[in-house]
């Protein structure tokens, strides 16, 4: 993992303009471009707005201390990094088969195309943050210092999901019906995840579902929220940094051994 890390450090301005190529040459072609990339985001927080405030007349969500906010602040502030997750544990699982010309030179670097992938991914994420940020203001949640967590978090997630697709992405090329378990998991993923609903309130009826911490989303979710709002300080996310850093740590272990094992065969069978 050390030497994977000195790898990407090594590489990080090819790492940086393959990153900006992937993003730019991801929409060539069509009229409007990346703006693509951004409508479909959009529409889907319209949809999950009007569903939820304007059909089920849920105008405001409560924070873990009981405090009234507009449900649609709510809202966003949870799906912004879901969508961050989504687009790049997608699009780095197939970042070797994408670039499978690249993965055949012997003297390419392919550790990291899974990093190029989230890499790319940011450009987004980082208008939506803006976008983010912008709707707090009106209504009446100016961005402080407080708000600079959002970076921590942003980063953690990005990490966390770049080792996730470390072993992904490896495993991808002998299991390609994984591609489609990953799609799966991510449409039933963001129900599992206090995005749209609350989890306190759950957990005063049923106790039980306090399984569902253990979601390392959940501490990135709390913690935009947490920054967003001002409500939430960093130590008040507890036993969740230890664990969620511990899981992080563990899966790049584990994804970094396993791409390392079998990256001799991926020229082979691609």
């Amino acid at each position: 993992m050390v030497q994977m890390f000195r790898e990407f450090w090594e590489n990080r301005k090819l790492i940086w303009k393959l990153a900006k190529n992937d993003f730019k040459t991801r929409y060539a072609g069509s009229y409007f471009g990346v703006v693509w990339a951004m409508v479909q985001p959009v529409v889907i927080v319209l949809v999950y707005w009007f569903v939820f405030q304007i059909g089920l007349n849920n105008a405001t969500a409560e924070l873990k201390q009981g405090i009234p906010v507009p449900f649609v602040l709510w809202l966003v502030s949870g799906i912004v990094p879901w969508f961050y997750f989504s687009e790049s544990l997608s699009n780095g699982t197939n970042a070797l088969l994408e670039y499978h010309y690249l993965v055949k030179k012997v003297v390419f670097q392919i550790d990291i195309l899974p990093l190029v992938k989230t890499i790319a991914a940011l450009f987004i994420h980082g208008f939506f943050v803006v976008f983010m940020l912008l709707l707090f203001a009106l209504y009446g949640y100016v961005p402080g210092v407080h708000t600079l967590k959002v970076i921590y978090f942003s980063g953690s997630l990005m990490i966390f999901v770049t080792g996730l697709c470390m072993l992904t992405s490896s495993l991808v090329i002998f299991f390609r019906d994984l591609s489609q378990i990953i799609n799966i998991f991510l449409q039933v993923g963001i129900w599992m995840t206090p995005i749209m609903w609350s989890l306190e309130d759950l957990l005063t009826k049923y106790p039980v579902l306090g399984v569902l911490k253990l979601n390392p989303l959940c501490y990135i979710v709390y913690g935009y929220r947490g920054a967003l709002f001002q409500i939430e300080s960093m130590a008040d996310l507890g036993w969740m940094h230890v664990y969620f850093w511990g899981v992080t740590v563990l899966i790049w272990v584990v994804g970094s051994g396993v791409f390392r094992r079998l990256k001799v065969h991926f020229a082979d069978v691609l």
